[in-house]
């Protein structure tokens, strides 16, 4: 009987809170889908920090949800299977543009997952449009308590993101640019099995889009599962990557949003030593 190999499911989705149209059918098509997904990792934004949380997630999560959050109760939540350790909260908010959620801020944990202690953050920047500036300030922020946390462990970032890939920000956590002297460099799970096919996660396809606050944008791809690298690349594999709630179920659109879904394995072998080489190669 061969081994199965450890695997670390991560998830996360923006569920357009109560506040918004049709919540309680959408929060069921989303319970539905966490709960068949049985994710060790999942990160969720603009969803209720209260008693709805559980009924969402269903039983076995540890939860941390953002220190600040909506007069509503709505923020950013990130839970995991096996018990985590809260390292730092990055409040991320700017007063000077005065048009960030309150829960605008970076949660890292320690946990020890399927695949041995990784370090996780949940990210959430400024949301508008123009604040470009922002969106690399916080990044900076983030990645620099991440990498003083995870040391040479694994780490993954994940989230909504308010930015495309092609922003500075994104291409800052992507290794494709620096920011004041900084770098670090992530792979980007969807990137990495799908390529270049767009995985728009906030498009014009989507009903609840078009009738939303921001019913004028262009469809984009703004959320994601990021995976830190070390000096020879990634140090988790990423063996699969998809969008999760894509699709209406039984007329139903769960968010303006569609999540992402990526399940992570250690390596082969190590970045930086050589694994089994076929002595038939080339041939």
């Amino acid at each position: 009987m061969t081994a199965t190999t450890p695997t670390l499911r991560c998830v996360t989705l923006n569920v357009l809170g109560p506040a918004n149209p049709d919540w309680d059918r959408r929060s069921r098509v989303i319970s539905d889908q966490l709960l068949a997904l049985q994710a060790d990792v999942v990160a969720l934004q603009e969803v209720p920090t209260g008693a709805q949380l559980e009924e969402l997630l269903g039983d076995g999560y540890v939860t941390t949800p953002f220190t600040e959050s909506s007069d509503d109760g709505v923020g950013g939540v990130l839970a995991t299977r096996a018990p985590h350790r809260v390292l730092t909260e990055i409040d991320q908010r700017t007063p000077e543009n005065g048009r960030d959620l309150p829960w605008c801020a970076t949660l890292v944990v320690e946990v020890e997952s399927p695949i041995g202690p990784v370090v996780v953050a949940h990210h959430k920047p400024s949301w508008p449009f123009p604040l470009e500036v922002e969106r690399e300030q916080q990044a900076q922020r983030a990645a620099a308590a991440v990498e003083q946390a995870a040391g040479n462990r694994p780490a993954i970032v994940l989230g909504d993101f308010d930015a495309t890939p092609d922003s500075s920000s994104m291409r800052f956590w992507r290794g494709r640019r620096s920011l004041d002297g900084f770098s670090v460099c992530y792979q980007d799970a969807w990137e990495t099995v799908r390529g270049e096919e767009p995985g728009l996660t906030f498009t014009t396809e989507n009903p609840l889009v078009r009738a939303g606050e921001v019913a004028t944008a262009i469809s984009r791809r703004i959320d994601y599962v990021l995976v830190r690298a070390g000096s020879h690349g990634p140090l988790l594999e990423v063996k699969h990557c998809d969008r999760v709630l894509d699709q209406p179920v039984d007329g139903v659109w769960a968010s303006d949003h569609f999540g992402v879904v990526a399940d992570l394995t250690l390596p082969e072998h190590p970045p930086g030593s050589w694994g089994s080489y076929p002595h038939d190669a080339g041939t």
